[in-house]
């Protein structure tokens, strides 16, 4: 994987770092595993905005993605990586031995060919889904699911990763991707290895096109908007707008939204540092 700067032969061009996109093999999906993506330009069923700032984009259609990894004890092969316009990373297309493909999300270092496959007592290989019980301690893991057979809902953006710190009874201990320490039952599924991809955060969009080419209008900064509109519009001259905070007026920069009282604070260890 790689990044190439481009050469400023148009103003546009000037300061773009795209990505070289050496680990994809094809550019053709699966037509099996493709759906329909409609979109709503931020408008709900009623036709009111919603979520401002998204519309427009290149048109995309959504590629299935295995999150479950519920075929158990079969060996799957890697076809192909390729380019997924609905996330960061790259996706891997793998084959079973009845012919049955599915997509997963590519971890660093899959290549074509590669067998892999999900179930307990497994070697702990890139790519290999296996119980986090079965992982041994200090291994790095991604696509972590936080309900057993809910499929990963943890770390499957490109580059991330967490690591497995330590086993306790049911629960195993998580040091996740932020940084904070928590609690998973231990039957629930993880995949070995980073996600695929670390060279995305590299990229430099260079024209504000690009940002346009993914479906992400123009932001208004709140400081230039009316008080009618936001907390921090209005004032004589260029104000600064007082405490940073949302158009419902939440407190940004560290105010503590999180409640109490969630159930769920008991599985936290320790947050993750500021």
């Amino acid at each position: 994987m790689s990044v190439k700067a481009l050469k400023p032969i148009t103003p546009g061009q000037r300061g773009r770092v795209v990505n070289g996109f050496d680990a994809i093999t094809t550019d053709k999906p699966e037509k099996s595993l493709l759906a329909p993506k409609k979109r709503s330009g931020g408008r709900n069923s009623q036709g009111k905005m919603t979520m401002r700032y998204i519309g427009g984009g290149h048109k995309k259609r959504y590629r299935i993605i295995d999150f479950k990894r519920n075929r158990h004890e079969d060996i799957a092969e890697v076809m192909s990586i390729e380019y997924d316009p609905n996330r960061s990373a790259f996706i891997a297309l793998t084959k079973f031995d009845d012919d049955e493909k599915r997509y997963i999300v590519a971890l660093k270092g899959l290549k074509v060919g590669d067998k892999i496959v999900s179930g307990s007592k497994k070697s702990p290989d890139t790519g290999n889904c296996m119980p986090l019980s079965d992982i041994p301690l200090g291994t790095i893991i991604s696509c972590i699911e936080m309900r057993p057979g809910k499929g990963a809902a943890i770390a499957r953006s490109a580059g991330s990763f967490a690591q497995l710190m330590a086993k306790d009874g049911k629960f195993v201990t998580v040091k996740m991707p932020s940084g904070e320490t928590r609690l998973i039952l231990s039957s629930c599924y993880a995949t070995i290895g980073s996600v695929s991809n670390s060279d995305h955060q590299l990229t430099v969009f260079g024209k504000a096109g690009s940002r346009r080419w993914l479906g992400r209008r123009p932001r208004t900064r709140p400081v230039a908007m009316n008080p009618v509109d936001h907390p921090m519009g209005g004032g004589e001259g260029r104000a600064s707008g007082g405490h940073p905070r949302s158009k419902n007026g939440i407190p940004a920069k560290g105010f503590r939204t999180r409640d109490k009282k969630k159930a769920s604070n008991k599985y936290i260890i320790e947050r993750k540092k500021k």
